[in-house]
């Protein structure tokens, strides 16, 4: 029995001023990466791709651990998409072979009234295919079940996004200014007092 599941969930963040514009930060993916998930649970397939180990979930008596690829890129105007292009679920081959995860999201900056703001949305979708003892489980209620750990996962995603992606996005900004007045300084002229 295939059953769908389904959450979205949308995120406005308000940008302190910094020297740097954060548009500058969201044109590195690998850093947005970075600051929604753990560095142990990330491996950088290639520039635009990441594999993002996910903690286990609990989908009533089941515990599965998906891994999803996803594509992270961002445009010229700042504004970063991600979309997932594989998922495998570890240590459950019925499963893995009728499950499907499709995650799509963008974050995107914008101005109002002359302060910067980050708005985004993800939408999780996933498929799959349960195993006969959840075949008589009315699908209501798996469908409940389902609908709110996906809400509970894109929650985290958000909580995390809200309190992470700032913190780095200032440290970021002294790193490149350090970095900006250290190549200043090597530059000026050197005189010998003696």
């Amino acid at each position: 029995m295939a059953t769908k599941f389904t959450a979205s969930q949308s995120v406005e963040i308000a940008v302190t001023k910094q020297p740097i514009p954060i548009q500058h930060y969201l044109r590195q993916p690998q850093r947005l990466v970075n600051a929604l998930v753990d560095q142990n649970r990330i491996q950088q397939l290639s520039e635009e791709v990441f594999r993002l180990k996910m903690r286990p979930l609990n989908f009533m008596s089941l515990s599965i651990q998906p891994t999803v690829d996803m594509r992270v890129w961002a445009e010229s105007n700042g504004t970063i998409y991600l979309r997932s292009v594989g998922c495998e679920i570890l240590g459950f081959e019925y499963i893995n072979q009728r499950f499907s995860l499709n995650l799509r999201g963008y974050l995107s900056p914008y101005q109002l009234n002359s302060a910067t703001r980050l708005e985004g949305r993800a939408d999780l979708q996933v498929q799959v295919d349960l195993p006969p003892p959840f075949s008589l489980t009315p699908k209501p209620i798996l469908e409940t079940t389902g609908n709110g750990l996906l809400k509970s996962v894109l929650m985290t995603v958000k909580q995390r996004l809200l309190h992470q992606l700032l913190v780095d996005y200032r440290q970021w900004v002294i790193s490149q200014t350090q970095e900006q007045a250290l190549a200043n300084n090597s530059q000026l002229p050197i005189f010998n007092v003696e």
